[in-house]
C-alpha cells in the first residue's frame, strides 16, 4: 500500500491527518525490514512531516503529524496535557455489561497501573506496585452485545502502552485480534486486531481552530 492509496483526511501548510491501515509501523523499528511506516511514507511525498504520537502497529485509524518543528513542539505538548480528544472502537470478547447503577451511555473507568514488560516487550504488564497510573474510560455502543462479542468505545485519558488492549483484557473482555494478550481461542476470531482510533479533536497550533476528525470503522 503507497501512501496515496490512504485516506488523506486533512492537509494544510501546519499538520496532516491521516487515516493509519492495520499493519503498518507509525515510525520505523529495528532491522531493515521494518523500515516501511506512515512517517516515511508521508515524508515521501511532504519532507516536512514529523511524528507527534503514534498508533501500535496493528491498530487502525487517525494520526496527526506536524509539518515542521514549531508545530510539532506545540502538538506534543497538548497530547502530554491531554488537550487532545481520542475515541476508538473495539469489538471484545464476550458480553460486557455496564454497572446495573449506571445509564448505559455513560462511561466507565477502568484504572488499572500498567508497566513495560522488558524481558518480553514490545509487551507491557499490569504492576500494582511499580505500575504508572493508567485510565481508560468505556461504554457499549449501539446497546447490547449480540452473540459472543461487544462492541465498545475507549477514552483513553492515560497513554500508556498497549493501554486499551491491557486494560480490556484486564476485566476479561480482550479485543478481538489481539496477538499480544488474547488467548488463542480470541486470537483466532479475526484475521487482525480489531481496535480503531475513530474520532481525534484538538486546537490547531497555529489558528487555535477546534479540529474534529472522524474516521469509518473498517469493522
Amino acid at each position: 500500500m503507497t501512501l496515496s492509496t490512504m485516506n488523506l483526511v486533512y492537509l494544510d501548510d501546519h499538520l496532516m491527518v491521516l487515516n493509519k491501515p492495520s499493519g503498518l509501523l507509525s515510525v520505523p523499528g529495528r532491522g531493515e525490514d521494518k523500515q516501511d511506516c506512515l512517517i516515511a511514507r508521508a515524508q515521501s511525498e511532504w519532507p516536512d512531516a514529523l511524528t507527534v504520537h503514534r498508533l501500535d502497529m496493528a491498530t487502525s485509524g487517525l494520526m496527526v503529524l506536524a509539518r515542521g518543528p514549531e508545530v510539532q513542539r506545540n502538538l506534543s505538548q497538548a497530547f502530554a496535557l491531554r488537550e487532545v480528544h481520542k475515541i476508538y472502537e473495539a469489538l471484545v470478547d464476550g458480553l460486557l455489561q455496564n454497572s446495573n447503577s449506571v445509564d448505559s451511555t455513560e462511561w466507565q473507568d477502568i484504572q488499572i497501573p500498567l508497566l513495560i514488560d522488558w524481558p518480553n516487550r514490545p509487551r507491557s504488564k499490569i504492576d500494582w506496585e511499580h505500575g504508572k497510573p493508567s485510565h481508560t474510560q468505556w461504554r457499549i455502543k449501539n446497546g447490547p452485545g449480540t452473540g459472543t462479542t461487544t462492541r465498545v468505545e475507549m477514552k483513553p485519558i492515560t497513554g500508556r502502552t498497549h493501554q486499551l488492549r491491557l486494560h480490556m483484557m484486564a476485566i476479561g473482555h480482550a479485543i478481538l485480534g489481539d496477538g499480544l494478550y488474547a488467548s488463542p481461542e480470541i486470537l483466532a476470531k479475526s484475521p487482525r486486531l480489531l481496535l480503531h482510533a475513530r474520532e481525534l479533536q484538538f486546537k490547531h497550533p497555529i489558528t487555535a481552530a477546534w479540529m474534529a476528525f472522524e474516521s469509518t470503522v473498517p469493522f
